[in-house]
């Protein structure tokens, strides 16, 4: 499956030690990230991620296109809600594209964790049966 993953500035030691929790599931499938959080990933966990451009000069859009297109079958979306930064990829239009072509959608590590753990154990399998 293809796993979208984005994180604000202030969440990326967050979702590389995510990755690196779940290093062994995320090596199954697909990862792709905006930029920067990907290249941290990858450093982090010496997994590949496909990247796009940083959120900040596109790489939202670039992830918005894939989720319109409903190549993503997850996102994981970590982001800071008291701190809004009209630079860091736009939360609510993702999140609401997200819910239009009905990917699973996670926007803090409780259900990102829920998720991942529903992949491993073939919960997302439904979206399978979309392609």
């Amino acid at each position: 499956m293809n796993l979208g993953i984005i994180a604000h500035n202030s969440k990326k030691v967050l979702i590389e030690d995510f990755c690196i929790a779940y290093k062994n599931i995320l090596a199954k499938h697909e990862v792709y990230a905006t930029g920067t959080t990907g290249r941290r990933i990858e450093e982090a966990t010496s997994l590949h991620v496909h990247k796009f451009l940083a959120g900040s000069i596109g790489g939202d859009k670039q992830f918005m296109e894939m989720v319109e297109r409903q190549d993503l079958d997850m996102v994981i979306l970590f982001y800071n809600p008291v701190m809004i930064d009209p630079k860091e990829p736009d939360i609510t239009a993702i999140v609401r594209r997200c819910d239009q072509y009905n990917i699973p959608v996670a926007t803090n590590i409780a259900t990102a964790e829920l998720l991942i753990l529903g992949l491993a154990r073939g919960d997302l399998d439904w979206r399978l049966n979309l392609k």
